[in-house]
């Protein structure tokens, strides 16, 4: 069994892959912890197994997508303790699964191309992509395919909690849409800028990326977020929640077929 691990700074997401690593069949969100050590991460992970009434000892492969550098030796060893396996780590600039056109493949997020490896796969050429997360990201692949490049906007809870950090007066929300964009109460005003400024966000660099890309491309949300949004857009035209955990397994599923000997830490 597979099991894939997507982390981000502030959420890590879990898939394990049954049926020969071809199907998700467990998925877990849980914060990402700089704290915790390799004992304490292989510890959390068998406590989750448990709970899912899954063992560690069917783990046989592990592969990682992060962007938290100061946590990579510790869920290697974690790995290499709890599952007895080393992990594979996703490079974006030597992986061969989708072709990046960007200037510097380099500086690319091993999430975001999980996530376009998996949508592409999933749901085919051209497409945008909008990732809720810590930031809010949008990418653009072409109908050749082709990662083109990305739009980083700051996150929704990043925004919120710098307002309500640098204003007293103001509560914390829900974030629910209210009935209309005029709010008469600070929540109601509150909800009204967040969701619908967020949505004319997306909404605007969704056709400014279109235009761009030169055609009607197909757009998927994801991220932990995805489902606020999509919900007031009419230009997105799916939520996948799995994009990244998918294109890990595809990954690894790249990389056990006979990809090119590369260093895979």
């Amino acid at each position: 069994m597979l099991l894939a691990l997507d982390v981000g700074n502030t959420e890590t997401k879990l898939g394990y892959f049954e049926n020969g690593n071809q199907r998700l069949a467990h998925m877990w969100r849980v914060t990402t912890d700089l704290r915790r050590t390799a004992d304490e991460y292989g510890v959390f992970f068998t406590q989750l197994f448990a709970a899912s009434d899954l063992s560690v000892k069917d783990i046989d492969a592990v592969v990682i997508a992060s962007v938290v550098p100061k946590l990579d030796r510790t869920l290697e060893a974690a790995s290499e303790r709890f599952f007895n396996v080393a992990p594979m780590f996703l490079q974006p600039h030597w992986q061969q699964l989708i072709p990046v056109r960007t200037d510097r493949p380099a500086e690319l997020g091993a999430d975001l191309i999980a996530a376009a490896i998996g949508g592409r796969a999933l749901h085919g050429a051209p497409l945008i992509i909008v990732s809720y997360g810590t930031a809010t990201v949008f990418m653009a692949i072409s109908s050749q395919g082709e990662y083109l490049g990305t739009a980083i906007a700051p996150g929704i809870n990043i925004s919120i909690d710098a307002l309500i950090g640098r204003t007293a007066k103001l509560p914390q929300v829900s974030l629910e849409a209210p009935h209309r964009a005029i709010g008469t109460t600070t929540v109601e005003s509150l909800q009204a800028g967040i969701i619908y400024g967020f949505v004319g966000q997306t909404e605007a660099l969704i056709t400014r990326m279109r235009h761009e890309l030169g055609s009607d491309a197909r757009v998927v949300a994801t991220g932990g977020l995805a489902d606020v949004f999509a919900r007031h857009s009419a230009l997105i035209d799916e939520v996948d929640p799995h994009l990244s955990l998918i294109g890990l397994q595809l990954f690894h599923e790249w990389v056990v077929n006979g990809s090119t000997e590369r260093d895979l830490r």
